[in-house]
């Protein structure tokens, strides 16, 4: 499944998302995930439960990298792998050929992305998020600031994590891209709260 969120600025959609990753505690109802064959209530899940989730089963590309300082490109790219306790060659190789597959220099691969450019940033941001095998992705406009180039690199990785039964969350303003990875639309409408006069 490829459910698109889409909706107007304020609709709720990256707060939808976040909740889903855990960012937000829902403070009603149930949000329900599959973790190791096991049902997982996230709304009511603990801290070191949810790291785990976030460690094996959830993956996230937010629309904006979180720089770590002093800490290169690659490291930060193979970083979710290596917490998964995979072999460090494998971690390397891997993000090596993501970051080639997304048209990031090389000669970048050494330094700390906080000098990138935007679009640099989000294409290190996505090798990150898409560099393990996740059930769950979780894609906050992963597409906002890159070319067509790499926009259609961006939904190739997609329509892979699909084809290997990834189910897919995310947000796309570019109308184009939204059309080839959705396989649902679910608009949201901004929550009108308080009492008319």
């Amino acid at each position: 499944m490829r459910g698109v969120l889409h909706g107007r600025s304020g609709s709720g959609k990256s707060t939808l998302l976040h909740a889903l990753y855990g960012n937000y505690q829902a403070n009603s109802g149930h949000i329900w995930l599959q973790h190791h064959g096991q049902w997982v209530d996230l709304a009511q899940a603990p801290a070191r439960q949810m790291l785990a989730i976030r460690r094996d089963t959830v993956g996230w590309v937010s629309q904006f990298l979180r720089v770590i300082p002093r800490v290169p490109t690659l490291e930060i790219v193979m970083q979710p792998l290596l917490e998964r306790g995979v072999e460090r060659a494998c971690c390397e190789q891997r993000a090596r050929e993501l970051l080639t597959r997304l048209n990031v220099p090389q000669r970048l691969w050494s330094l700390a992305p906080s000098t990138f450019s935007g679009g640099e940033q989000q294409r290190v941001n996505i090798a990150r998020g898409f560099i393990a095998d996740y059930p769950v992705l979780l894609l906050d406009e992963p597409t906002a600031s890159l070319d067509s180039a790499n926009s259609a690199a961006v939904v190739e990785l997609i329509e892979q994590a699909r084809a290997r039964g990834a189910a897919i969350v995310g947000i796309f303003h570019d109308e184009a891209v939204r059309a080839r990875v959705a396989d649902r639309l679910h608009v949201m409408q901004p929550l009108h709260t308080g009492v008319q006069a």
